[in-house]
């Protein structure tokens, strides 16, 4: 016979149990306004303007890989928002992209493009309850040179958008060499830090390039090739991420005082980038990289 004092507890319990529903709700919630908090914040320091944080300490993870979340909501801050419009080329997953924080919780849409499964992806903003009535649009194709701006067009994107993502572990310096149908006021590119502050160097274009045909290292440019390609499209690297291997680029016609040029070095402190050039560069150094 079961014991009615334990069934009693049972029932008590299920009756004032917080449903997981909720608390889900309620976790998102609570992120929501502490970012908007924070957002407020950041924008009064500058309308009232007193001395901002540094760039490299308003990091933080909501989906992002490392601190990425923070630093953009930090950059947006500061410069404001104008169409939220993102584009994330070789999305991933929401769980690690540079955009998921920034659709999920300050209504940018946008188009992401992956060349591998995207089910997991669209199903994730689907079922969140933020994105689930206008979900990014998430299309999956392999990019190309010849390819990405028709599909940026093709897409409904074109002209002044808030943010581009880049990181296709590739041919990713070339891929934002040749975009010309956007022009962000942000552009987040992963580059590779085992390169000094001196190397200008990139894979070279290779429309099917896939970096495990030759080493997993043999990919990307290096940070300087990105800034001398940022400067030709009138751009300037204002940080990057806490391990060194994300930069931040803005429109130079945007934000100068708040937001100023730094230097590469400023961007290879990190031990995570100092063991790379001891321990990873030997490997690849010798490899068919292109002076850029």
């Amino acid at each position: 016979m079961k014991n009615p004092l334990k069934i009693l507890n049972q029932k008590l319990q299920s009756l004032f149990a917080v449903p997981a529903i909720y608390n889900i709700h309620r976790d998102l919630f609570n992120t929501q306004i502490s970012q908007k908090h924070l957002f407020i914040y950041y924008h009064n320091l500058k309308k009232q303007k007193e001395h901002l944080p540094k760039f490299q300490e308003t990091g933080f993870r909501v989906y992002s890989q490392s601190d990425e979340d923070g630093l953009l909501l930090y950059i947006f801050s500061l410069i404001g928002f104008t169409n939220k419009i993102c584009v994330d080329i070789a999305f991933g997953s929401p769980y690690g992209a540079n955009v998921t924080n920034l659709i999920c919780n300050w209504g940018f849409t946008g188009l992401l493009v992956e060349s591998k499964d995207i089910d997991s992806s669209i199903k994730f903003f689907l079922n969140h309850p933020d994105t689930c009535i206008y979900p990014p649009k998430i299309i999956k194709k392999w990019i190309t040179q010849k390819n990405v701006n028709s599909i940026l067009r093709e897409n409904n994107i074109s002209g002044d958008i808030d943010l581009l993502s880049l990181d296709l572990d590739g041919v990713d310096y070339w891929i934002w060499k040749a975009i010309n149908t956007i022009t962000p006021r942000v552009v987040v590119v992963e580059y590779m830090n085992i390169f000094d502050k001196d190397k200008s160097v990139s894979v070279p274009y290779k429309e099917d390039f896939n970096r495990f045909d030759t080493h997993p290292d043999f990919c990307g440019a290096s940070l300087k090739a990105f800034v001398k390609l940022g400067k030709s499209k009138n751009y300037r690297l204002i940080g990057c991420n806490k391990y060194g291997f994300n930069a931040f680029f803005l429109r130079k016609d945007i934000a100068g005082r708040l937001l100023p040029e730094i230097s590469i070095n400023d961007c290879l402190k990190h031990p995570q980038a100092r063991e790379g050039q001891q321990k990873r560069l030997p490997a690849v150094k010798d490899l068919d990289w292109v002076e850029v």
